[in-house]
Order: structure tokens, then C-alpha cells, then sequence
């Protein structure tokens, strides 16, 4: 009886788990070509709002790529993942320089590509847990085999989250500068760029004295990256 039981359950685990593999094929699939409206980040963010009794007015205004300053491409990618147009989405180099930092009692810091913060922000939930994290590396590995590099940056600076309840470089531009996504000047760029690791305690327009430096480090990366070159080698890839 307990071995019929058994055998059930791993049907059902296997047929479960073929399911989520087909599903979520299709939909990175799908998301390659349509916009993207959502993300999985907006909604906890609108839950976590409505657990706490309070209203949460999501801001978020999808533009396509050549809608989008070249400036904040540049400057993201100078902030967040250099080697975003070589990896496969995951940087092992700084993976081990993060974890031997840590090993060596320093200060724990994120190793996270670009690809796999747009696979987090668009399909999963923030914190962090092994599972997430598994789920992560899954989503990761779809959206650099099923996208191309570009269509990866587009999705990320269209869903990353500016502040709260601000979400995608269009509204972040018009939060902070009263600018569209298309009109953001470098150093506007590189101030937004500056507050991706704690978006909802910086701010881009009144930066602190961390961020302006932050920023001003941005700019010279971005310098050193070759600017618009970078750019124009991402669409080969």
C-alpha cells in the first residue's frame, strides 16, 4: 500500500515538475517578443502594501529599446555587470571574488548578473532562500539561451525598480527629473544607476554624498567600458 502510495506521489512530483518546465519555457519564450507590463516584484510589492493597510500606486510606463537613453543602458551595465555582453548570465569570476571576500570575514556582497536580476525581478520574489535562488539560476539559464543580450537589458531597465512603487526607467525618469526615458542625460543616468542596490532608501535627485560618489565612479566606467561601442557590441551577441 505505502509503495503505491509512493509511486503516485512521484508520478504526480514528475508530471508537476514537466509541466513547470514546458510553462515556463513558453513564457520566456513568449517574453521575448511582447512587452512586458509586469513583473513578479510589482506584485509583491502591491500584496506587501495591502497586508499593511496602506495604497501602493504602481508607476510603470514600458519603452522599447530605442526609447530608452543610451546613457542608463551604458550606466547600468557599468554599475551592475561589466561583463554583461561576454558571460553567459553568471560572472564566476565575481562570484568567487564575493565569496572568498566573505570567507575572509568580509562584508557579504551580491555577484548577481544582470540576467539574473531581470529573471528575479520578472518571475520570482525578493529575499533570499536556496529555493529562490535555484529557481533563479533556472530562469537565468532560459532567458540568455531563448534572448538575445539586448532584449535582456531592454526587459531589466523596463521592470527595475527606481523606488517605491516605481518601476522601469521611464517612470523612474519622470519621479526624479520630470524627464522621459528616452531624454536622460549622463549624469541623471548614472545617479539611477547608483541607487539600483537600495532603490527604496536613495534617491537620484537629492544624492547623498555615497551616491554622488557612486555616481561619479559610474561615469568614468562607463568611459572605460568605450561608451556607445559597448553598446554596439551588445547587438551582435
Amino acid at each position: 500500500m505505502i509503495g503505491v502510495l509512493l509511486r503516485r506521489v512521484l508520478r504526480w512530483a514528475a508530471l508537476a515538475g514537466a509541466a513547470f518546465v514546458i510553462l515556463s519555457i513558453l513564457a520566456v519564450m513568449l517574453l521575448r517578443h511582447v512587452p512586458v507590463y509586469g513583473s513578479m516584484v510589482m506584485l509583491e510589492r502591491k500584496v506587501q502594501s495591502w497586508m499593511a493597510g496602506e495604497t501602493l500606486t504602481i508607476q510603470h510606463h514600458w519603452r522599447p529599446w530605442d526609447e530608452l537613453s543610451h546613457h542608463a543602458k551604458l550606466a547600468v551595465i557599468a554599475a551592475e555587470d561589466q561583463r554583461f555582453a561576454t558571460h553567459r548570465g553568471f560572472d564566476v569570476d565575481e562570484m568567487r571574488r564575493a565569496w572568498e571576500a566573505s570567507r575572509n570575514g568580509g562584508r557579504l556582497r551580491g555577484a548577481s548578473t544582470i540576467s539574473q536580476q531581470t529573471a528575479k525581478n520578472l518571475f520570482l520574489w525578493t529575499g533570499r532562500s536556496w529555493v529562490r535562488k535555484g529557481l533563479e539560476a533556472w530562469f537565468t539559464v532560459l532567458i540568455e539561451a531563448l534572448w538575445p543580450k539586448q532584449r535582456i537589458l531592454e526587459v531589466y531597465l523596463n521592470i527595475a525598480e527606481w523606488d517605491n512603487g516605481v518601476f522601469g526607467l521611464e517612470a523612474a525618469g519622470q519621479h526624479y527629473f520630470g524627464v522621459s526615458a528616452d531624454r536622460i542625460n549622463e549624469v541623471q543616468a548614472s545617479r539611477l544607476a547608483a541607487i539600483l542596490p537600495n532603490p527604496r532608501a536613495w534617491d537620484a535627485a537629492r544624492p547623498g554624498p555615497h551616491v554622488e560618489r557612486r555616481s561619479q565612479w559610474i561615469r568614468q566606467q562607463m568611459r572605460n567600458l568605450g561608451g556607445p561601442r559597448y553598446l554596439e557590441q551588445l547587438a551582435s551577441n
